[in-house]
């Protein structure tokens, strides 16, 4: 550990290599969530704060940054903080697209994913994330320490789940 201010937690030594081998798979992580990479990258900032003061084993790093990437993309989402940046950016016409009727109906569509996903419990929030952020299965059972066995039946389960908000809250057409 290196120290720091007096009266902090000392910042860890080996931040910057973990820091360096892990963001890209951070980031990753909470833009799964939040559909932006520059929030994102506020997620990771604070994640990795929290991992520099923290006693987590060297070798557990990815995936508690991957799990902490989700709790607090997650946490993000659902606090809504950024919700009315975004909403205000995309009525203002800074993403305009040869067809805009497809680029409308794609950023309902995951607004609508994203917002479902909010909804559910955060455990099967948090291993849908992580599986379809390109762990594999193994890294999500270590990541979330489950049996590498039962993250398959997990997976299902939080799939459904989602289907089922999905169709809970679908605009009627």
């Amino acid at each position: 550990m290196v120290s720091g201010p007096p009266g902090r937690k000392p910042v860890r030594a080996d931040l910057e290599q973990i820091f360096r081998s892990s963001y890209p798979r951070v980031v990753a992580v909470a833009a799964r969530v939040l559909g932006s990479r520059d929030e994102a990258e506020d997620v990771a900032q604070e994640v990795f704060l929290t991992f520099g003061r923290s006693a987590v084993p060297a070798g557990e790093a990815m995936g508690w940054l991957s799990v902490a990437a989700a709790h607090t993309a997650l946490n993000h989402l659902r606090s809504g903080r950024r919700r009315a940046v975004r909403e205000e950016a995309a009525d203002d016409g800074e993403a305009v697209s040869p067809d805009v009727a497809d680029a409308v109906v794609t950023r309902d569509e995951r607004r609508r994913v994203r917002a479902a996903l909010a909804r559910l419990p955060r455990r099967q929030a948090v291993v849908l994330v992580l599986r379809h952020s390109g762990l594999s299965y193994a890294e999500v059972a270590a990541a979330l320490d489950l049996s590498p066995g039962s993250v398959g039946t997990t997976v299902r389960r939080a799939e459904s789940a989602l289907r089922e908000e999905l169709n809970r809250h679908a605009p009627s057409e």
